[in-house]
């Protein structure tokens, strides 16, 4: 089930998302210029490395390199795959928060996903890359604003026959949750000091997403929803 779109209109330009996407573009397309064995060097001295970050979880240092994380991928699909989330529910979030509140979700939430992983992974020294924490707030914060918002997603039967259906969000990130979440706890146990992925950062950025909105819609109005008639 891969979501393509929300049926909730953005109705201002989406300026932090886009440029995010395209920062994070520009970080990659430097990547691939680099040697392997000079390029997983970087990764090492400027991304957040979890036994690092367990060791001094205050500094500028652990603050500098979970920033640089954000934007440092492992490979195509990892790039592709979460600017396109970000495309998809980005722009509805940063329509409602506004563009500085909505950088700020995305930031905070980052680090909350790197101190999960961190939390739960203290004693590995393999550094984390990706905005899929970051992202993973954002979505979270989609649920609490728009949870009866619906997203188009495409099924793919067989391989290769495409259906679409328009699903609640609740739905639609509830179910992305579950994978995280049950992938997550298979996980515990299990060797991973030559890396894989952080399920435990996209949980911690979701339910960092989902208290951030709540406290959020406590002292603002909600935003303005879809109505849908059947």
């Amino acid at each position: 089930m891969l979501p393509v779109n929300t049926l909730q209109p953005v109705r201002k330009t989406s300026y932090v998302t886009y440029g995010l996407i395209v920062l994070n573009a520009l970080v990659f397309l430097w990547e691939i210029t680099q040697p392997p064995l000079q390029l997983r060097q970087t990764f090492f001295n400027y991304a957040a490395v979890m036994c690092e970050v367990a060791q001094s979880p205050i500094s500028v240092d652990t603050f500098t390199d979970v920033i640089r994380s954000m934007f440092l991928h492992g490979g195509w699909a990892h790039l592709v795959g979460n600017m396109t989330f970000l495309w998809i529910f980005g722009r509805n979030i940063e329509d409602y928060l506004g563009h500085r509140n909505f950088l700020i979700l995305y930031l905070v939430g980052g680090f909350i996903a790197a101190f999960a992983e961190t939390i739960l992974h203290p004693n590995i020294c393999v550094p984390m890359i990706g905005a899929s924490g970051a992202i993973a707030a954002v979505l979270g914060s989609f649920l609490i604003f728009y949870p009866g918002t619906r997203v188009r997603v495409m099924v793919i039967f067989f391989r290769f026959f495409p259906r679409f259906y328009d699903l609640p969000a609740l739905i639609v990130l509830g179910f992305w949750f579950f994978v995280q979440l049950f992938n997550g706890v298979a996980s515990l146990g299990v060797d991973t000091l030559g890396g894989g992925v952080a399920f435990f950062a996209h949980i911690g950025g979701f339910v960092g997403g989902l208290v951030i909105a709540f406290i959020y819609t406590m002292f603002n109005p909600p935003p303005e929803r879809v109505t849908y008639v059947d």
